[in-house]
Formats: structure tokens, C-alpha cells, sequence
């Protein structure tokens, strides 16, 4: 009796998170955002991470485990702009973006963040996206549970958020390939 009140939810789910894959029209599912969406769980800073967890942006309190097991801390992001790119392994648009944010990435390396934030599919599949699409040079979180996609109100893949060195949301949308991705980045490094 259960299973029956579970599945038709769960497939309403999957078409909603299906409905988004593959739209490269680059119209934003999700406008532009002002804040990082609703309080997560806070953490403190760690080592090397800015002195005390008020210096923490509520948008980078969040821990989870990179796609090949090491714990990831989001306080250790704070005083930078920050990339967070939503995706999951089987969306046709996120393998098309990842050249494009992997070149941000390196274009911007310690001036900014890119982090890779990965749901809907299994630890493997995450795996292998990151090796496939050769995007493993830059934090790729393995989102299983949806925790980090929740706090930032991501309901589809292939979603962009861009955050100030400050914690606030400048951008939250899709992109194309990737395509405009620094230049959204580029003037938040001043």
C-alpha cells in the first residue's frame, strides 16, 4: 500500500527533473535571485577558512563529499566568488557544458570557485561524468541525497548559481554550453 502512494510521486518527480535536460534555449528556469534560497545546516570555518563562522556567508554553509569520497566543507569557498553548477550525469545539456565551465575554471583559478554539484543518478555514473566530460579539475560534490540542491531551490539540472566574494546570489540560470559563464564570473573578480 505504501509503495502506491510513493511511486506516483516519485515519477512526478523524475518528469519534472526530466522536463529541464536538454532545454538550451537559454532562457533561465529560475530568474535571477537575490538570496541563496532558505537556511541550510551551518558549519563552522575550517582551517584556512576565514576566521569564524559569522565571516561565513549563510550560502557557504554546507558540507558533502566530492564524486570520489573526500569530505568537502563550502566554508573554505568564503572571499570568493563562487561557481556552483548543478548537474546530473545522464542530461545531454550538462555534458555539453562541461568544456566550457571546465575553461572557467582554469581561466579563474585562485581568483574564483567552480563547484560542480552533482544529483539524480548514483555515486558511479557521477564518477564517470567527471571523467567522461574531463571536468575533474575543479570540487565536484556528489549530491545523492539533494541537500545542497535543496538549499540553493535547484529543481532541474543544468543550473548555474553565481555567488559574490560576499555569499550573495548574482546569478542563478541556465547556460547554454556553458557559454557566457565568464561573463558573469569575470567582473565579480574584479
Amino acid at each position: 500500500m505504501r509503495a502506491r502512494l510513493i511511486l506516483p510521486g516519485l515519477l512526478a518527480a523524475t518528469a519534472l527533473t526530466l522536463a529541464g535536460c536538454g532545454s538550451d534555449d537559454g532562457a533561465s528556469s529560475q530568474g535571477t535571485a537575490d538570496t541563496a534560497g532558505p537556511a541550510a545546516s551551518g558549519s563552522s570555518a575550517p582551517a584556512g577558512a576565514p576566521s569564524g563562522a559569522s565571516a561565513v556567508p549563510e550560502a557557504l554553509r554546507f558540507t558533502g563529499t566530492t564524486v570520489d569520497g573526500r569530505p568537502f566543507d563550502a566554508a573554505t569557498l568564503a572571499g570568493k566568488p563562487t561557481v556552483l553548477w548543478f548537474w546530473a550525469p545522464w542530461c545531454p545539456t550538462c555534458k555539453a557544458q562541461g568544456p566550457e565551465t571546465a575553461r572557467v575554471a582554469a581561466r579563474f583559478k585562485g581568483k574564483a570557485n567552480v563547484i560542480g554539484v552533482a544529483g539524480l543518478d548514483t555515486p558511479q555514473a557521477m564518477k564517470d561524468f567527471v571523467t567522461d566530460t574531463e571536468v575533474g579539475a575543479f570540487p565536484n560534490l556528489s549530491d545523492e541525497s539533494g541537500k545542497i540542491w535543496k538549499k540553493f531551490e535547484i529543481t532541474q539540472q543544468s543550473v548555474y548559481v553565481v555567488l559574490d566574494k560576499d555569499g550573495k546570489t548574482v546569478f542563478t540560470g541556465s547556460l547554454p554550453a556553458g557559454k557566457g559563464l565568464a561573463g558573469k564570473l569575470g567582473p565579480l573578480v574584479g
